[in-house]
């Protein structure tokens, strides 16, 4: 049994926002979700830059 894996899934609340991340070399990806797994609005680009 992976005990931690279901504490951590049982610490997800309606009003936790989960946001995944992508790092990239030059360029970076994020996007968030609520708490059923459902996108929230599109996807975030942003660059691997002293601004970014």
């Amino acid at each position: 049994m992976n005990c931690k894996q279901n504490e951590r899934i049982n610490q997800v609340k309606e009003s936790t926002l989960v946001v995944g991340i992508d790092i990239g070399s030059t360029t970076h990806y994020a996007r968030a979700f609520d708490w059923r797994g459902i996108e929230l609005g599109k996807v975030f680009k942003f660059s691997n830059s002293r601004e970014g």
